[in-house]
């Protein structure tokens, strides 16, 4: 989670919401991503999007099985979506996103019965150091 906001630190900086993701498989970090889809001109470019991506280019597979995702803020529904197609086996966030979160706050996609894989999600690791730097940046730009 550390190296999540490490990478959220570099969203910041780009004047960027401070998410950062990380995905493990085998104890390695194979993907890494941090928001950016205002320099990139792509909604779809959220962190965990974004990690997928790296992490599927550099395994050479689009089916993330045993990994583990860590990412600074609970994931939105086009995050959890793409995360179950991935078939990641297991997801780990920090601060809860009780108004858009798609992995227990507002929604829960990870359980539903129509999708046909389930993500492990543990939720409130660094909760407070990942909520507090999100707040920050808020706070500046207001």
């Amino acid at each position: 989670m550390r190296q999540a906001l490490a990478l959220a630190e570099r969203a910041a900086a780009m004047g960027e919401v401070p998410v950062g993701a990380v995905l493990v498989k085998d104890g390695e970090i194979v993907g890494e991503g941090w928001n950016c889809p205002i320099a990139t001109h792509d909604p779809t470019a959220h962190a965990e999007i974004v990690a997928l991506r790296a992490a599927g280019a550099k395994l050479g597979n689009y089916r993330l099985v045993d990994s583990s995702l860590y990412v600074t803020l609970e994931p939105c529904v086009m995050c959890m979506g793409a995360i179950v197609h991935a078939r990641v086996k297991r997801l780990v966030y920090g601060a809860a996103d009780p108004k858009r979160g798609a992995a227990g706050s507002a929604l829960q996609l990870a359980e539903v019965e129509f999708l046909n894989h389930r993500v492990e999600v543990l939720g409130g690791i660094l909760a407070d150091v990942c909520g507090t730097r999100l707040k920050a940046f808020f706070q500046n730009r207001r």
